[in-house]
């Protein structure tokens, strides 16, 4: 995804929200019109129309204020950008809905997932040497409970013991389940897109 094209995306994702508040979308941040109508089917490039996992990201004053995404790729890209940053907006259960007032301070973060692979390790220590901070995002599983951070969790959570007791946390399990038997580990890269500037990760 090149620099143009991520802009596209990310102009996408808040003309998205825009609309859900009423928010008519006209002038130099506008899309030209490209994207009045069906979000979804506008854009023709197959690179828009692939299927890949997302996310979008909302922060406002440097904080998180909204991230919903999808790691599976059932949906096409501009399909799963349209979605979640309507759910990131007014979904994401830890904040409330976001308002008009505060949609021009916020700044979007798109996430392009590349396909997960499961990661074989034999214990805690060699999952702990095994991780690449600030390159892999990692999904883990047991049983029903399951969570994944993106790699640009690793800028809050650089050390990788911290960040694997937050990912259990965050799934409901013990903080130290990452050291027992039986956890499925997974991890994907990201490229990720912002509105100011973009970045990728491989």
């Amino acid at each position: 995804m090149d620099k143009e094209k991520g802009q596209i995306l990310l102009k996408l994702a808040r003309k998205a929200i825009a609309e859900s508040l009423n928010i008519e979308t006209h002038g130099p941040d506008d899309l030209n019109g490209d994207l009045n109508g069906d979000l979804s089917g506008a854009i023709t490039d197959k690179i828009f129309n692939d299927h890949q996992g997302t996310f979008v990201t909302l922060t406002l004053n440097k904080q998180l204020r909204g991230c919903i995404g999808n790691l599976s790729a059932d949906k096409s890209v501009i399909e799963g950008i349209k979605d979640n940053a309507i759910n990131a907006a007014f979904h994401d259960p830890r904040f409330p809905p976001l308002t008009k007032g505060e949609l021009n301070n916020v700044e979007i973060e798109i996430s392009l997932l590349s396909k997960a692979e499961k990661l074989e390790y034999h214990d805690g220590e060699d999952l702990l040497k095994k991780l690449k901070p600030g390159i892999d995002g990692v999904i883990i599983r047991k049983g029903h409970y399951s969570s994944t951070f993106l790699p640009q969790v690793w800028d809050q959570l650089p050390d990788k013991q911290s960040f694997l007791e937050h990912l259990c946390q965050k799934a409901g399990l013990p903080s130290d389940e990452w050291r027992r038997p039986g956890l499925d580990v997974m991890v994907y890269q990201v490229q990720y897109l912002r509105e100011k500037h973009t970045n990728l990760h491989e």
